[in-house]
């Protein structure tokens, strides 16, 4: 199963990124997915569902330590492929 993760961390920062997200942004490089697009105001990413659900686990964790006060997500299934 494929999933796809869309996701944005708050509180906003728009004169330069707050280190919560400079963390998402690491999660999501750094994880086995792919179709990675990092944005200022949401991100996507794209892989196996075992890669987007530990990819989640790491993106909670970290970005809530880093200082996010809010974390939007949605996941969606997008297709079969990959575990």
């Amino acid at each position: 199963m494929r999933l796809r993760v869309e996701f944005t961390t708050e509180p906003f920062d728009l004169d330069e990124a707050p280190p919560h997200a400079l963390v998402a942004r690491e999660v999501v490089e750094a994880a086995e997915l792919d179709a990675v697009d990092v944005g200022p105001f949401g991100n996507t990413a794209e892989g196996g569902a075992d890669a987007v659900i530990t990819a989640v686990d790491a993106l909670l964790r970290k970005t809530l330590e880093a200082g996010a006060t809010r974390i939007s997500l949605q996941v969606n299934v997008v297709g079969e492929g990959g575990s």
